[in-house]
């Protein structure tokens, strides 16, 4: 355990438990995160994960901006749901990514974990362009993500990080009942 990983799951705890409060400045700290997690990442030979933070980087911009200025009115985003198109959509996306990102790894890097490493990375991006948009159905799947990330870090020594992940579980599951409590009398 690294003074910086555990650094960075303390962080991820911050920016998570913002989030579920729908409070914007967990993009910011969710950046702080990800820049330390891709390092982590990129020493554990995690390298689709190490990649994620990369793009997760640029997402926590695009979050930012959706909280503060999208919307109809340019004042932030509301809690909604993905219509079935859009659902199917998404997880097709995160499929072939998965598919893609895999092979890439599998084929022409020393990975640790290629399949399953970029499986949970490209459904993460689904998860996170979703909580970018206030989509209430990033939390029931960042649910099953993050219980899935919990075996990979401990199957790859990264027990900081795998708690971490079992926190950002339950996280997930409040997030999922508070944005549909939140949704439901927005909508009342």
């Amino acid at each position: 355990m690294s003074p910086l990983e555990t650094l960075a799951s303390a962080l991820g705890v911050w920016a998570v438990w913002l989030t579920v409060r729908q409070n914007r400045w967990c993009w910011p700290l969710g950046l702080l995160m990800v820049l330390m997690y891709a390092w982590i990442f990129y020493d554990g030979r995690l390298y689709s994960n190490m990649l994620l933070q990369g793009v997760y980087a640029v997402l926590q911009g695009y979050g930012w901006w959706q909280w503060t200025r999208g919307g109809s009115n340019h004042s932030g985003v509301q809690v909604n749901r993905l219509s079935a198109q859009g659902l199917f959509f998404s997880l097709a996306a995160g499929g072939l990514g998965a598919l893609l990102l895999a092979y890439l790894m599998a084929t022409f890097t020393d990975a640790a974990a290629p399949w399953l490493d970029a499986a949970l990375s490209a459904f993460s991006l689904v998860a996170q362009v979703w909580m970018a948009q206030k989509r209430l159905e990033c939390w029931p799947l960042w649910v099953l993500l993050d219980l899935l990330f919990v075996g990979l870090f401990v199957q790859q020594g990264l027990y900081p990080t795998a708690a971490l992940y079992g926190v950002f579980t339950l996280l997930a599951i409040h997030g999922w009942l508070t944005w549909g409590r939140d949704r439901a009398l927005v909508n009342a």
